[in-house]
């Protein structure tokens, strides 16, 4: 999802441009951080206090030029009218946060505002349209049947959390002023991966990662996709 990340990046933004960049949900600051280490100014926004710790630690860790580069905010992405004026941020970012929330309408709404004329809105959300497949998969065919007309699933934490359906998030977009650009799947081969497997050799797993990358820009592929990695762009 980083190359997805970086491509609409360099498509939008002139070479070499220091960008403002807003993290919401930043859990341990991975983005947050390499964004940052490109140069860009990061601001992250996460309200899990054991994560802002875990994004602090890491951060401690970087030069002084990056750590210059990145403010860790501990609060609700729906607050960020609170924290920041609007049309303040180039980018904004909510990765892996839609699916916790119960009615994402006001939450994007409200991001689309923070950004700037032309802006890039990056969303990162499971994949409604596909819950059938992990189950499937894995031979649990009650749970598959199941998944066909819902967007509410369990998931491997055990939480009970709900996915989104690129034709209402498409709709959404166009709503708030941030129309949607471009669209990616996430983790179409490798999703039945357990979280605790060894990670294949480092020339496998270049090639791993690029059919995975290939599958997802490439129909019908991406639609089956776990994620869906979601580009809108401000008008």
């Amino acid at each position: 999802m980083a190359r997805q990340l970086d491509e609409q990046i360099a498509g939008r933004f002139p070479v070499g441009q220091r960008l403002r960049v807003l993290d919401v949900g930043m859990g341990q600051g991975t983005q947050a951080l390499r964004l940052a280490r490109a140069g860009h100014k990061v601001t992250g926004v996460e309200q899990d206090p054991e994560m802002v710790r875990a994004a602090q630690l890491a951060l401690a860790d970087e030069p002084a030029g990056v750590r210059e580069r990145v403010r860790i905010v501990q609060g609700s992405g729906m607050e960020t009218g609170v924290h920041f004026l609007p049309g303040s941020f180039d980018i904004v970012l909510c990765h892996g946060v839609l699916m916790y929330v119960e009615d994402p309408d006001a939450l994007l709404a409200g991001l689309a505002r923070m950004l700037a004329p032309g802006g890039l809105l990056s969303l990162l959300v499971r994949n409604a349209d596909a819950l059938a497949m992990r189950p499937g998969l894995a031979g649990d065919w009650v749970t598959t049947l199941g998944a066909f007309d819902s967007t509410s699933y369990t998931n491997r934490l055990g939480l009970d959390v709900r996915a989104d359906r690129l034709a209402a998030l498409t709709e959404t977009l166009a709503g708030i002023g941030a129309p949607l650009h471009a669209w990616y799947g996430v983790r179409v081969f490798t999703d039945q991966a357990s979280d605790d497997v060894t990670p294949p050799e480092h020339g496998e797993l270049q090639t791993l990662l690029a059919a995975e990358e290939r599958a997802g820009r490439t129909e019908p592929y991406r639609r089956v996709a776990a994620l869906l990695h979601l580009c809108g762009v401000r008008g």
